[in-house]
């Protein structure tokens, strides 16, 4: 007769029903956030959740209980550029040399990964070391969060050189994974961190300026706006294009004249992008005078052409993008991306049909709103089958480009 379910706290890793069916556990808020292998996820916290935590198991569905898996977890601490990083290198039983080995870099949310992204701990339950570590300024690292990309790719370069060392005599191949932001950072870091590959989930080869343009242009598309005010929307995101790249000196005049003429239109507060709305509500002479403090801190390079980055990569790429990304619209990306590949580069393109931001499958409300429902079937099991060197098949409801 097997001992009663006991509750008992709850602890991240991985808790496994069969070689192929899986749960992680990650912090998230108030309580644990699950990501079933499916792409299921919820957080203990919630009514009616699918897991219950006990000592060194899950009780799934209220009825299986799944163990948790022995996963081999180093903690380190590692230096760039003079500040100390915190990192972790997660191995499933069993790695060896022949265990692809991946380490990731993450988007731009100011939390730190240890613990708390799933993306790692899917890879792991699929066969696939990985070592994830808090970029600068975030969880358990040192330094300031900054958005400067050449930053971030030397500060991946050295968690690539701590993730090797530390798993030496127990990796195949070496690859980098950069999902939305990262898809910036780990171009740039691939010939340095000799990478032998490296997957974009949801990132762009569009410029920042470039992103910030499509997001407004698709939040007028989305609200029923046709090409005329399509093309206005456009001419303010020209404007604030020149004003961010020109530390707020080029375009203060247009966009003054730009606010006179259009600021009463119903479509005018509707416009957000990643920072034209900002510019859009502030006044001129606090823009001459003290420019955007919270856009200003974070050291982004408006010199960075990712074309340009992309064409000095050598290995395979794989770019995993979601059909329906507001925050990263795709259309432009797929373009660059099949031009680079038919000038000799190897890339690999999958797009997620109704798929948002971060692989979410989502419901939409008549007002236009999402509610993300399942991270999109197929999309971990891409990024893993890449890393193994072995992509074939379907993957969930994606079509290749």
């Amino acid at each position: 007769m097997p001992e009663a379910f006991s509750p008992a706290p709850c602890e991240t890793g991985i808790f496994r029903k069969d070689q192929a069916t899986f749960v992680s556990l990650t912090k998230g808020g108030k309580g644990y956030g699950y990501t079933f292998s499916d792409g299921t996820v919820g957080n203990t916290q919630d009514a009616g959740a699918l897991v219950a935590c006990g000592k060194d198991e899950l009780l799934v569905g209220r009825r299986e209980r799944w163990p948790k898996v022995a996963l081999l977890e180093s903690d380190t601490r590692f230096e760039s550029h003079g500040v100390m990083l915190a990192g972790r290198l997660m191995e499933a039983p069993g790695a060896g040399k022949d265990t692809p080995l991946v380490v990731y870099a993450h988007g731009s949310e100011g939390s730190g990964w240890i613990d708390r992204a799933r993306d790692p701990y899917q890879m792991v339950g699929r066969g696939v070391s990985v070592f994830v570590y808090d970029k600068r300024g975030s969880g358990l690292s040192e330094g300031e969060y900054t958005q400067n990309f050449p930053r971030l790719a030397d500060d991946l370069v050295a968690a690539s050189r701590e993730a090797r060392r530390l798993a030496q005599g127990r990796h195949g191949r070496f690859g980098l994974l950069g999902v939305s932001q990262g898809g910036w950072i780990v171009p740039l870091a691939q010939a340095r961190a000799k990478a032998d590959f490296i997957g974009i989930g949801y990132g762009l080869a569009v410029d920042i300026a470039e992103q910030d343009a499509a997001q407004v242009a698709r939040e007028m598309r989305e609200r029923g706006y046709g090409d005329d005010i399509v093309a206005k929307a456009r001419g303010a995101t020209d404007i604030t294009a020149r004003l961010v790249k020109s530390g707020y000196k080029d375009g203060l005049d247009d966009l003054s004249v730009f606010q006179q003429q259009f600021g009463k239109e119903p479509w005018f507060v509707l416009i957000k992008g990643g920072y034209t709305g900002v510019l859009l509500g502030m006044p001129v002479e606090e823009l001459r005078n003290h420019g955007v403090p919270q856009f200003d801190k974070l050291g982004v390079d408006w010199s960075q052409d990712p074309v340009q980055v992309l064409r000095q990569v050598t290995v395979p790429q794989l770019w995993a993008l979601a059909e329906e990304d507001r925050q990263a619209p795709p259309a432009v990306t797929v373009e660059r991306l099949t031009a680079l590949r038919g000038q000799g580069q190897a890339i690999s393109i999958y797009l997620f049909p109704q798929t948002d931001h971060g692989m979410c499958s989502y419901a939409q409300a008549p007002d236009g709103t999402r509610k993300p429902t399942v991270i999109t079937p197929g999309f971990y099991d891409l990024m893993a089958d890449w890393a193994k060197g072995r992509v074939q098949g379907n993957y969930g409801q994606a079509y290749r480009k």
